[in-house]
């Protein structure tokens, strides 16, 4: 599945809005993001189009089936690579930015190693 970044991210924020939230609106997907009402509403729109999601007629928003793949793996990243950043003493906020940086790009590969490493890891502190 080959989409674009900022296309994940919509994703990514419709699935953590979800989990804090429950239901999710395009505004609180502008809120989340920092980002114009027209911008999220025509991403929206493309988002539904490519069939990544739905919008009901009270204007709540879900995952389809594709766009939750998506959501998860990019969500799941982000998340780690947070985690890990924070372990190796990088303060929250700038350890959640470089996260974002970072989900997108890295490798199926690289991100294995570091879900071993940081899982490893997270283990020997627990014993």
């Amino acid at each position: 599945m080959n989409i674009h970044e900022s296309a994940e991210d919509y994703l990514e924020a419709i699935l953590a809005l979800r989990e804090s939230q429950g239901m999710v609106r395009s505004i609180d997907v502008v809120h989340r993001l920092g980002l114009s009402k027209p911008s999220v509403s025509v991403a929206m729109k493309r988002l539904r189009e490519n069939g990544y999601i739905e919008m009901n007629e009270d204007g709540f928003l879900t995952l389809l089936p594709p766009g939750e793949e998506i959501a998860q793996r990019i969500y799941t990243r982000h998340k780690l690579l947070t985690q890990f950043l924070v372990r190796l003493g990088v303060s929250e906020e700038v350890a959640a930015a470089d996260a974002c940086k970072i989900e997108h790009d890295l490798s199926d590969e690289s991100f294995e190693k570091i879900s071993r490493h940081a899982l490893a890891n997270q283990e020997k502190a627990e014993n």
